[in-house]
C-alpha cells in the first residue's frame, strides 16, 4: 500500500485537495486499492477551508509517507514552526514530497527547496525567486520534478502532478484511465507552459469564440479569413475588424499561436518526428515551424524537445 499524507491548515484553497480523487481513480482503475490517503494539519480535527467548507484531518506526526503532499492558499501566508518541521521531517522520512502553486513557500521556508528547480502559480514566481534566491524558479512550468521534490503551478496543475505521480507508480495505462474518467485531458506535460493561446487572446462574444474553437479542431487545415468568418457566421470584412477588437490580434497571428502551442505540445510529449509535427499543426513544413518557434520562445523545436527530456 503506498501511503499519501495530504496537508492542509486554515485558509486551504480547495482545489489542493483534488489529488484525493486521482488517488482514489487509480485504486479503481488498477483494480487494487494501491493508494492510502490520509489527511493531515497541525492540530488535527476540522480545518475550514477559504471556500468555507470544513474537513475532518488527524494531526501530523510522524511523516513515514511514501508521498507527502502540501496544499496552498490563494495569498501567500507564513507557515507555522511545526508545519515547516514537519516539511523537514517530510523530506527525510517520505519518499517524494510536493507541493502544488503556494505551497512551495511552505517548501522554501522550510529550506528543502534550496539549490533545486521548482514552479509555482505564475502570480507569485517572481515573488518565490526574489524571497529564495538559492531556488531555481521556473515560473513558466506545469510542474517540476527535481529529484523527490515535485512542484507545480497553480488550481489544476495539481490534477496534472497527481496524474504524472500515477503514471511514475502505476505506468501510463493506469494514468489514461484516470484522465478519462475523470474528463480531464491525460496530463499535460511538466514543461508545458502555464499560459494557454486560447486564454491569452479571451475573445468576448460567442462567434469568435466559434471561430477559434473551430481553428483549434482543424489546425491542420489552410484556415483562411473566408473558414474561420463563416465558421462564424459573419462576412470575411467584418469578421477580421470583429476579431482585432476583441483579440488585439490578427487572424492569422492567432492562428499562428495555436499551432506553436499545439507544435510544443507535441515536441514535448516525444512521440511525433518533427516533420510529422509540423504537418499535424498546419505549418508547411520544419523550417516554417523553427522559424515560428524562434519568434516566439527564441529557440528551435529541437531544444524545446530537448529540455523537456531532460525535465522528465
Amino acid at each position: 500500500m503506498h501511503r499519501v499524507g495530504l496537508v492542509i491548515f486554515p485558509g486551504i484553497q480547495i482545489l489542493s485537495l483534488a489529488p484525493i480523487s486521482v488517488f482514489e481513480m487509480a485504486n479503481l482503475a488498477a483494480a487494487k486499492p494501491f493508494y492510502e490517503v490520509r489527511v493531515l494539519s497541525e492540530a488535527g480535527g476540522p480545518v475550514r477551508t477559504s471556500a468555507a467548507v470544513t474537513i475532518g484531518s488527524e494531526a501530523f506526526a510522524s511523516a513515514d509517507f511514501d508521498t507527502v503532499i502540501f496544499g496552498a492558499a490563494t495569498q501567500i501566508q507564513a507557515s507555522s514552526p511545526g508545519m515547516l518541521d514537519f516539511v523537514r521531517k517530510a523530506r527525510v522520512a517520505a519518499r517524494r514530497i510536493a507541493a502544488p502553486c503556494t505551497g512551495a513557500f511552505a517548501l522554501a521556508e522550510a529550506g528543502v527547496l534550496d539549490g533545486r528547480r521548482a514552479t509555482t502559480h505564475w502570480l507569485y514566481a517572481r515573488e518565490l525567486q526574489t524571497r529564495f534566491p538559492a531556488i531555481k524558479v521556473e515560473e513558466d512550468r506545469i510542474f517540476i520534478v527535481d529529484g523527490p521534490i515535485w512542484t507545480s503551478a497553480g488550481m489544476s496543475a495539481g490534477l496534472d502532478l497527481a496524474l504524472a505521480m500515477v503514471e511514475h507508480d502505476l505506468g501510463v495505462d493506469i494514468a489514461r484511465s484516470v484522465a478519462r474518467t475523470m474528463v480531464v485531458y491525460h496530463r499535460r506535460a511538466g514543461g508545458q507552459s502555464q499560459f494557454s493561446a486560447l486564454l491569452e487572446l479571451a475573445p468576448k462574444s460567442d462567434r469568435i469564440q466559434s471561430a477559434l474553437a473551430y481553428a483549434r479542431r482543424n489546425l491542420r487545415t489552410t484556415l483562411s479569413v473566408e473558414q474561420l468568418a463563416q465558421a462564424a457566421n459573419l462576412s470575411p470584412r467584418q469578421f477580421s475588424r470583429a476579431f482585432r477588437a476583441e483579440t488585439g490580434q490578427s487572424p492569422a497571428k492567432a492562428v499562428e499561436n495555436l499551432r506553436i502551442e499545439a507544435a510544443r505540445l507535441l515536441m514535448e510529449e516525444g512521440r511525433l518526428p518533427i516533420d510529422s509535427v509540423a504537418r499535424e499543426t498546419g505549418f508547411a513544413g520544419r523550417e516554417r515551424m523553427r522559424r515560428a518557434f524562434l519568434r516566439a520562445f527564441g529557440q528551435p523545436p529541437q531544444v524545446i524537445r530537448r529540455n523537456a527530456r531532460i525535465s522528465a
